[in-house]
C-alpha cells in the first residue's frame, strides 16, 4: 500500500514509477566510450539544462508535465477546431455534434422571446456542448499541471464552474426570493447526480470490462468521510427549522426561527469553506505525494494509454480561448435558460424536478462524461476522485457561496431544505458509503446507484409546486 509522502520526493511532480520509466520523456545521449572528462563534464552540467522530450518527440517546456506538451506554441485555427471537436473520449466527441445548437437558442432568445418553452428546450440542449467544451478545455490545461493531484482538484474545478454560474445567475434573477428553491434543489440535485448517476454509471462502465474494480482507501474513505459531514452541514439547519417550527415545547415564533436558521446557515457556510480549504491542501500539499502516485498508478492501467499520449494537445494559448469561449457560452445560455424557469414552473413542472434532476443533469455533463470514460479504462480512482471531489466541491465550496453571495445581496439564501431532498441525499450518502466500504465495485452496485437515483426523480417529478407559485396551479409536475 502507497503510504504518505510529500512532493518532495517526487521531483518535477512525477512519481518513483515515472522516474525509473523516464526514458518515455527525457532522452539524454550518452556514450559509454567517452572519455573521462567528457563524463566530469556531463555530470557538472545541471539535469534541468538537458533537452527533454515527450512520447512524441516535442521539447518539453519547464513547468509543463510531458503529457500536456503540444509541441507548437500560438494559436492554430484549424488544429484548434480539429483537437476540440475530437475532445477526450467517444462520448464527448458525439456531444459536439450539438454545437449547432448554441446560436441557434442564442438568437431564439433575441428573435422570438415569447416563444418560451422553445427557448427553455434548445438553450438547455445547447448548455451540454457549452459545458462539454469547457471540460475538455479544463482538462487540457490539468494535463499540463506537473503535480498530478493538483491537476485532478484544477479539473474538477473547471467542471464546477457551470455550476457555479448557474447558481449565480438563478440568486441575481431571483425577485424576492423567487428562485431560492430552485437553488436549494439543484444543490443537492448536483451531489444526488454525483455519487448516483455519475458513480452508478462509472461502476457500470468499469464492470463491464472487469469483474471487480478495486480502489485505493485514500480515495474513497477520505471522500465518503468528507461527504457524510458535508451532508450534516446541509442537513442540520433544515433539521433545525423543521424541528423548532410550531412545537408548543418551545416558546418562538416562526419569523425568529427562520431568522435563526438563515444565521446558522451562513455561520455553517463559514466552516465549509474552511473545511474545504483544509481538503485541497490535505491534496495538493501535505500529501500530495500520496494522491500523486495513486493517480500516476491508475494512469499506468489504461491499455488506450498510448493512444491518450499520442493525441495532438492545445497549446497554452489554445486553452485560454477554449475556456474564454465556453465559459462566454455557458454564462449566455445559463441567463437566458433561468429566465425562463417561472414560465416552465407556470405550465405544472414543479421546482423540486428542475432544480433536483433538469439543471443537475445538465451542469456538469463534461465531468460525467470524463469519470465514466476513466472508469471503462479502468482508471477508477480518478474516477472516484473526479465524482466525489465535484460532490464535496458543491456541499463545500459552492454551496457556501451561494448563501454568503445571497447574504450580501440581501436574499434570504440558507440551508433550509425541504425535508424531502434532505432525507434522500442522507440515504444517498450513506448507501455509498456502504458500496465504498469494501473499496471495491461492480457492476451490480452501479446498477443499484442508478436505480435509487430513478426513484427520487420519479418522487421529484410528482412533487406539488409550492403554494407562493400559485395555488391554482397546485399540480405536480405529473399533471
Amino acid at each position: 500500500m502507497a503510504h504518505s509522502r510529500t512532493s518532495r520526493e517526487y521531483p518535477n511532480g512525477r512519481s518513483s514509477r515515472d522516474r525509473r520509466s523516464s526514458r518515455e520523456y527525457t532522452t539524454e545521449k550518452t556514450s559509454r566510450t567517452a572519455p573521462a572528462h567528457d563524463s566530469m563534464r556531463r555530470r557538472e552540467k545541471p539535469r534541468e539544462a538537458l533537452p527533454q522530450y515527450n512520447h512524441n518527440g516535442h521539447t518539453v517546456t519547464k513547468g509543463i508535465h510531458p503529457e500536456g506538451e503540444s509541441g507548437r506554441r500560438g494559436f492554430n485555427p484549424v488544429k484548434f477546431l480539429v483537437i476540440c471537436g475530437r475532445s477526450s473520449s467517444t462520448l464527448s466527441m458525439m456531444v459536439n455534434l450539438l454545437w449547432p445548437v448554441v446560436p441557434v437558442a442564442i438568437a431564439l432568445h433575441f428573435a422570438r422571446p415569447e416563444w418560451h418553452l422553445p427557448i427553455f428546450i434548445t438553450n438547455y440542449v445547447a448548455m451540454i456542448p457549452a459545458a462539454n467544451m469547457l471540460g475538455f478545455a479544463g482538462q487540457e490545461l490539468s494535463r499540463k499541471m506537473p503535480q498530478k493531484a493538483f491537476a485532478v482538484v484544477l479539473e474538477t474545478t473547471f467542471g464546477s464552474v457551470v455550476e457555479i454560474i448557474l447558481f449565480m445567475t438563478l440568486l441575481k434573477t431571483s425577485v424576492a426570493d423567487s428562485n431560492v428553491q430552485v437553488i436549494k434543489a439543484a444543490i443537492l440535485g448536483s451531489i444526488l447526480a454525483n455519487i448516483l448517476l455519475c458513480l452508478g454509471s462509472c461502476f457500470v462502465a468499469g464492470g463491464i470490462k472487469h469483474d471487480v474494480q478495486e480502489f485505493h482507501s485514500a480515495v474513497s474513505e477520505n471522500g465518503s468521510g468528507l461527504m457524510i459531514v458535508a451532508s450534516m452541514a446541509l442537513v442540520l439547519p433544515a433539521v433545525f427549522y423543521k424541528y423548532l417550527k410550531n412545537n408548543p415545547d418551545y416558546i418562538a415564533d416562526t419569523a425568529l426561527i427562520k431568522y435563526n436558521t438563515i444565521k446558522i446557515s451562513r455561520g455553517v457556510a463559514i466552516i465549509s469553506i474552511v473545511g474545504y480549504l483544509i481538503y485541497v491542501a490535505y491534496q495538493t500539499i501535505s500529501h500530495d505525494g500520496l494522491f500523486h502516485e495513486i493517480y500516476e498508478a491508475d494512469d499506468h492501467k489504461d491499455k488506450d494509454r498510448h493512444e491518450e499520449l499520442a493525441k495532438p494537445k492545445l497549446t497554452l494559448t489554445e486553452v485560454i480561448v477554449a475556456l474564454i469561449i465556453s465559459l462566454a457560452c455557458v454564462s449566455l445560455i445559463a441567463i437566458f435558460l433561468v429566465l425562463e424557469i417561472p414560465h416552465i414552473v407556470e405550465r405544472g413542472v414543479s421546482d423540486a424536478f428542475i432544480g433536483l434532476i433538469l439543471i443537475p443533469l445538465v451542469e456538469k455533463l463534461a465531468e460525467h462524461l470524463l469519470a465514466i470514460d476513466e472508469a471503462y479504462d479502468n482508471q477508477i480512482n480518478m474516477a472516484l476522485a473526479h465524482v466525489l471531489g465535484a460532490s464535496i466541491q458543491t456541499a463545500m465550496l459552492n454551496a457556501p457561496l451561494v448563501v454568503l453571495v445571497g447574504w450580501g445581496l440581501g436574499i434570504g439564501m440558507d440551508y433550509n431544505f425541504a425535508m424531502f431532498d434532505a432525507v434522500a441525499l442522507v440515504l444517498a450518502v450513506l448507501a455509498v458509503g456502504s458500496f465504498l466500504r469494501d473499496k471495491k465495485s461492480n457492476y451490480l452496485e452501479g446498477v443499484l446507484c442508478i436505480m435509487t437515483y430513478i426513484i427520487i426523480a420519479i418522487c421529484a417529478f410528482y412533487f406539488p409546486i409550492p403554494a407562493s407559485h400559485g395555488a391554482a396551479k397546485g399540480a405536480g409536475g405529473g399533471h
